[in-house]
């Protein structure tokens, strides 16, 4: 049988990957993935965990969906959120603390939202850094990103980033970090009182 023979299903194949290049240069050319960061030739390298990546239902996790239910799952570093219409539902992959000592687990609920958050690390954050600023205001270099969510626990938030480098990674001290494209999405359909479950 000769090599250069071309088959149906080669050909569908072909044509399918030349329809799809245009999109994948786009995607790539966005912000969420700029080309021109820094590769990570320091850090370990993450064992993706794409299987976990899977829509859920909310009443797998609570009671009822009030004013909508935002979960954090931590094992496959994505959030979820379903509004209250029953209809709305985003899944995002995300940031996730860099260790076990660091993450929250349980049910709490959004209790205040912010554009362009003001950042204060807590008093851990710069006992493991103390190069880390007092305060920072809103803008570029801010880790809260663009938009943040701030829960009922104390010092855990979920939030934007300008360091799309974190987003899939054990990179943070305890919060969820989303791309900031993302948590724009995601930012206005969350209402206070929203319903919060870290996994």
């Amino acid at each position: 049988m000769s090599h250069s023979k071309i088959t149906r299903r080669g050909a569908l194949f072909g044509a399918a990957a030349t329809l799809a290049t245009p999109t994948l240069l786009r995607a790539q050319s966005q912000d969420a993935f700029p080309q021109e960061e820094d590769a990570i030739s320091t850090e370990v390298p993450v064992r993706r965990n794409i299987s976990s990546f899977a829509q859920q239902h909310w009443s797998d996790h609570f009671d009822e969906l009030g004013t909508g239910c935002l979960l954090a799952d931590i094992t496959s570093r994505a959030v979820h959120y379903w509004g209250p219409d029953g209809e709305t539902y985003k899944l995002f992959p995300s940031s996730v603390p860099m260790s076990e000592e660091l993450t929250k687990r349980g049910y709490t609920t959004v209790v205040r939202k912010a554009e362009n958050p003001r950042w204060t690390p807590t008093a851990s954050m710069r006992e493991r850094d103390p190069t880390l600023p007092d305060y920072m205001e809103g803008g570029a270099g801010n880790p809260l990103g663009t938009r943040a969510m701030y829960l009922g626990w104390p010092a855990y938030l979920v939030h934007g980033t300008h360091d799309t480098r974190k987003i899939g990674r054990q990179s943070s001290s305890g919060c969820i970090g989303l791309y900031n494209q993302h948590v724009e999405i995601l930012y206005p359909l969350v209402q206070i009182g929203t319903q919060v479950r870290l996994v």
